[in-house]
Formats: C-alpha cells, sequence, structure tokens
C-alpha cells in the first residue's frame, strides 16, 4: 500500500464519519464536518500529484481513485438531501452524469481507447465540492444560504456541461463500430487499426514513412509495423530521446533546442522535416512531449506532447495534453501521431490525383 493509495482510502474511510457529523448534534458538528469534507476533498488531489511524481501509478489506484471521489461526493449529498438541505433531483443529476461517464470510459477501454479526465470534468468537480461545503454550512450559518443556492446551480451547470462534452468530444465510442478494418486482440475486443488505415492510405500513391520518435520511444514504430506488409512503405525511424540526438541525426539547431526547449511545437516539426529529409521518404512524423511522472527540471507540466507530421507539400504540427500515467500518455501520443500521419497521406494523396 503506497502513500496514494492511502490517500485515496482515506475518502472511503471518511465516509461514515462525514455522515455520523452530519446526523448527530452537538456544538459545532456541522463545522467540524464542513473541515472535514474539505481535507479529505484535497487529497484527490494530492494522490495523483504523488502517484505521478513519485512513478507508483497502479492499476489498483486508477480504479479506486474515481470510485472514492464519486461515493465521497454522492455519500454526503445523500445526508444532505434526507436533513432537507438539497433538492434530491440534484443527486439525481449528479449521479447520472456519473454513470454516463463510467459506461462511456467502459466502452472505450473495451475498444483499447483511453478517455482522459478534461478541464470541464475538473472544473465540475471544484463547483461541486464548493456546493457541498457551503450547504453543510448553511445550517448553522443561515446566511449563506442564498451563496448554497447560488453554488449549487452553478454546480449543476458545469456537471450537465461537462457530461455533455464528454459525449460530444467521444461520441464515436456510441456509434455504429466499424469492424471490417479492425483487429481482435487476445482478449477478444476488437480496436481499429489505424495501421491498416495507413496502409489503405498510402499504398495507392507509394508514399514511403518514417519516424522521429522521442517521449514514445519507438511505439509509433511498433503500430505501423503490426500491419502485415508494412515493410513495402515503412522505411525506419529515429529514437531522438536525447537532444544530442535530435541534433546529429535528425539536424535539429541546437540553438532552436536551446530557445524553446525539446518539448515544443518547432522541435516537433524540426523532427518531422529532419526524418523526412535524412531517410529520404514521403511522409514523416515526429513525437516529442512529457510522458511523466515527472517535468523532467522542466516548467512544463506532464502529459504536453507536441506531434508533428511532414510531408512535400507542408509541415504541420499539433499539440496535446494527455492526463493520464506514464504508460496511457505514451501511447495516446503514439496513437495520435499515427491518426496524424493517416490523415496527412490521406490529404496528400488526394492532392495527388487530382488533376493538372
Amino acid at each position: 500500500m503506497n502513500i496514494p493509495n492511502a490517500l485515496t482510502i482515506s475518502r472511503l474511510a471518511a465516509i461514515p464519519i462525514l455522515m455520523a457529523l452530519l446526523l448527530v448534534r452537538f456544538p459545532f458538528h456541522d463545522q467540524v464536518a464542513a473541515a472535514l469534507f474539505i481535507a479529505f476533498s484535497l487529497t484527490d488531489t494530492l494522490d495523483g500529484q504523488l502517484a505521478r511524481r513519485r512513478g507508483t501509478v497502479s492499476d489498483f489506484g486508477k480504479f479506486i481513485d474515481p470510485l472514492a471521489d464519486k461515493l465521497f461526493v454522492l455519500a454526503v449529498l445523500i445526508v444532505l438531501v434526507q436533513e432537507g438541505l438539497v433538492a434530491a433531483w440534484v443527486v439525481v443529476v449528479i449521479f447520472s452524469r456519473e454513470l454516463i461517464i463510467t459506461i462511456l470510459r467502459s466502452l472505450g477501454a473495451g475498444q483499447g481507447r483511453v478517455i482522459a479526465a478534461a478541464p470541464l470534468g475538473k472544473t465540475k468537480t471544484v463547483t461541486q465540492m464548493s456546493a457541498v461545503t457551503l450547504l453543510i454550512l448553511q445550517r448553522p450559518y443561515p446566511i449563506l444560504t442564498p451563496f448554497a443556492d447560488v453554488a449549487v446551480a452553478v454546480a449543476v451547470v458545469f456537471t450537465l456541461w461537462s457530461g455533455l462534452d464528454y459525449l460530444w468530444r467521444f461520441r464515436y465510442l456510441i456509434g455504429p463500430f466499424e469492424t471490417s478494418r479492425a483487429r481482435v486482440p487476445s482478449g477478444g475486443a476488437p480496436e481499429p487499426s489505424l495501421a491498416a488505415e495507413l496502409a489503405e492510405a498510402v499504398r495507392p500513391a507509394g508514399f514511403t514513412v518514417a519516424v522521429a520518435e522521442s517521449s514514445t520511444g519507438g511505439l509509433v514504430g511498433a503500430m505501423i509495423t503490426d500491419q502485415p506488409g508494412s515493410s513495402t512503405y515503412f522505411v525506419g525511424g529515429v529514437i531522438a530521446y536525447s537532444n544530442e540526438i535530435k541534433e546529429e541525426q535528425l539536424g535539429v539547431p541546437a540553438d532552436l533546442i536551446r530557445r524553446v526547449g525539446a518539448v515544443s511545437r518547432e522541435v516537433a516539426e524540426a523532427m518531422a522535416e529532419g526524418a523526412r529529409r535524412r531517410l529520404g521518404t514521403s511522409l514523416a512524423v515526429a513525437v516529442t512531449g512529457i510522458a511523466g511522472p515527472d517535468a523532467d527540471g522542466t516548467t512544463k507540466p506532464v502529459g504536453l506532447h507536441y506531434i508533428a507530421v511532414a510531408s512535400a507539400a507542408r509541415t504541420a504540427s499539433r499539440e496535446f495534453k494527455f492526463n493520464g500515467d506514464r504508460t496511457s500518455n505514451r501511447r495516446q501520443a503514439a496513437t495520435e501521431a499515427l491518426r496524424m500521419l493517416v490523415a496527412e497521406a490521406r490529404s496528400a494523396g488526394r492532392a495527388e490525383a487530382r488533376p493538372a
């Protein structure tokens, strides 16, 4: 049992204590309940930060953390409903949103996709915690009742908004799932084969492909070569984990790295262009980022990635901010890199097919 997991479990252990404090009557029992609620709510942020910083992210932690959060808030809200401090429909709205997102995450896991936490989801959590605290304190301090009502309204709005945001961003998970171009791994669940899509995109045009990888450490190349026959279009790549290799093997200017940092849009583009030029391919994709659990001495956040694709016509790049552990961040970056490569191959193929 590591410290992050112990902090997570502490929220579960706090549930009966908080329920008792809200139900019994003694001087300052509501104030004590509010103070404990705030203290244990803060562990939600602390446990994740410690786990990523110490590299102790575990499957148990990933399972128990969201479960503890939901039970912690919902248990307190149910007691507040019983005490007449909040309307029951508020709990129904919050519970329904959490149930829908849990189902959505399960669908994503079944398709080999990771649904990372979104900024709106974090805002939703903060508004809910604030609302619950004011709901508890409005009993000993009736002057806070209007503020509690406003906080509840804001929490409901963000709860619905974040739920709709998740549904929209991951709507492909609940639509018809195309299996004609999917492969079935040993677990039996179909997952989309971006490698197969890449093959279909590059073969008709005779394109060749190269990769330049830093944080992903070869994962993009491994995904490409999962496809049988990939040797006809995949030339190879450079795993440029150090700045020296970026400079020596890919031709990234040293002053560029010193000026903007290795994890930057400019360096990602230079890596992609360098891989395409040095390996003589039609297309190249590059990945640079901070996988975690630490930020490697920079002020840039863990999970930040830049991915660039280079073709004869252009070099394009995108910024990504992943919120998983080290393994999840690397896999998400590799998947997005392959997805961008497929899109660029299709675009370049259409451009070549147009009559002059």
